[in-house]
């Protein structure tokens, strides 16, 4: 079976250049505020990720045919047309919390926001801890 190669790999780019570079004012300024609010939650600096995400620790994911890589344990990407927030375990884990979100799409473990004053943000704060505490307490084959 051929060895799989993770892309989305830890780099040296500096969170602050890359986020300074995002074109919209209001996405950079949302940007910078779920990456301070991330780094509070997690008690982790910010890395990139690849070219476009600002990971919050890591953990170890184990592929089905049993190879190992670390991906982050928490992060985001502020796209250009919505803010890209992995939410590990998924945002299906907390159907007490999603009603009260505000505007959101999702994926299987994404949570999609175009402004981040459409969320309640203590709400975004409690899913980002669940999801924090999904990574850390898991148990990994």
């Amino acid at each position: 079976m051929a060895k799989y190669e993770l892309k989305t790999k830890v780099t040296d780019v500096n969170v602050n250049e890359f986020l300074n570079k995002v074109e919209s004012e209001q996405k950079r300024l949302d940007a910078f505020e779920i990456s301070d609010l991330m780094k509070k939650i997690t008690g982790q600096e910010p890395k990139m990720w690849g070219s476009s995400i600002i990971g919050f620790g890591q953990y170890p994911y184990k592929y089905e045919n049993g190879q190992e890589d670390d991906f982050i344990a928490t992060g985001f990407s502020p796209r250009e047309a919505k803010h890209s927030l992995y939410i590990m375990g998924g945002i299906e884990n907390s159907p007490n919390l999603t009603p009260k979100l505000g505007k959101f799409k999702n994926g299987k473990s994404c949570l999609y926001i175009q402004k981040l004053v459409d969320t309640d943000k203590c709400v975004l704060q409690q899913l980002v801890r669940e999801s924090r505490d999904y990574i850390t307490n898991k148990t990994w084959p």
